[in-house]
């Protein structure tokens, strides 16, 4: 991976070499932690981080349902970002934010291990490739069940959970496909590995709802809305194993993948087996939405620096960490 020059550990900024923890930190061993994934691109107004409040709110909220008190309030973490990419001077780059249970208490039992946070940048291209986003991915449906509500909670997104995810993404990669797709518990088509899928039939997009043990995703919300925006049907509802191979088209969204077509599931060509004409359009629409090409979504644009946007896209000069934090997405 490309290396930045600081990351932001407990409320100082750390040569990269340096961010380093105890080899007894309570997440290295039972995986209490929380991350998000964010992303911040380069646009006409200067970097800009894409729905920042949005992820904000989620990585609160899943350290709120691993009852890990976090030590500073959100305002904290977005200006430490904002700084954070003005001092590593990065255009456009990836944001992993981490809340963790630190040295000090081993066993089961976490509440008395310190939460600690840390938050880095780097440049990272799309997780999928570039040729993915172009031409599409062949993705396997993975053994691997995700994980039920029952046992963990899939709406955070917690580290230890995505041990789940690694042996379905393990399983697909050695198999020879560049994605895995899990089933939840119930055999209903759940997500990718760190995507959120969509199917698009007769017209309609079909992805599965929040029942079938998806996270929550800010990408897939940005999506939803464009689609709809753009005048689509959208049908959220449990989704059978063989209604993917039947699709016209299938797409995936994630912060790190962005939205990559997909041609080819389990060896079935998927429509054309190209990437089809709904897939293009909302891709097309969302790329220039990450950009800042699109008035429409300028809201989701948070401007890095000393200038900041308002809600309703005009730029106004601020201190990084001022705008205040809006009701969470649903």
């Amino acid at each position: 991976m490309d290396q930045a020059d600081l990351i932001w550990m407990n409320g100082e900024f750390v040569a990269w070499e340096e961010a380093k923890v105890h080899v007894l930190t309570h997440g290295l061993h039972y995986g209490t932690g929380v991350f998000e994934g964010v992303r911040c691109y380069e646009t006409e107004r200067g970097p800009a981080i894409f729905r920042h409040t949005e992820h904000l709110e989620r990585l609160y909220r899943s350290a709120q349902l691993y009852y890990m008190p976090v030590p500073y309030p959100a305002e904290e973490l977005r200006a430490a970002t904002h700084q954070l990419i003005v001092r590593n001077q990065l255009r456009s780059c990836y944001i992993r934010p981490l809340i963790f249970r630190g040295y000090g208490q081993m066993g089961l039992f976490p509440l008395d291990a310190p939460v600690e946070v840390a938050i880095a940048v780097w440049e990272w291209g799309s997780y999928l490739g570039e040729e993915g986003k172009r031409q599409g991915i062949r993705a396997k449906v993975s053994s691997w069940r995700r994980i039920s509500a029952e046992s963990l909670i899939p709406h955070a997104k917690a580290s230890g959970q995505y041990l789940n995810n690694v042996l379905a993404k393990i399983e697909s990669q050695k198999a020879g496909y560049d994605e895995a797709i899990l089933l939840d518990d119930l055999g209903h088509v759940c997500e990718g590995s760190g995507e959120n899928i969509f199917a698009v039939r007769k017209g309609a997009i079909h992805t599965p709802p929040q029942t079938a043990g998806i996270l929550d995703g800010i990408t897939r919300d940005s999506v939803l809305r464009i689609a709809r925006d753009l005048g689509h049907e959208v049908v959220e509802h449990d989704i059978d194993r063989a209604e993917l191979y039947l699709a016209d088209e299938v797409f995936m969204s994630g912060t790190a993948a962005e939205l990559v077509p997909v041609r080819e599931i389990d060896d079935h060509p998927i429509g054309t087996g190209e990437p089809g004409p709904v897939t293009r359009e909302i891709q097309t629409v969302f790329d220039a939405a990450l950009h800042g090409r699109d008035e429409r979504y300028l809201e989701w644009l948070e401007v890095v620096g000393p200038q900041a946007t308002s809600p309703n896209g005009s730029m106004r000069a601020t201190q990084p960490g001022q705008a205040p934090l809006r009701a969470a997405t649903q």
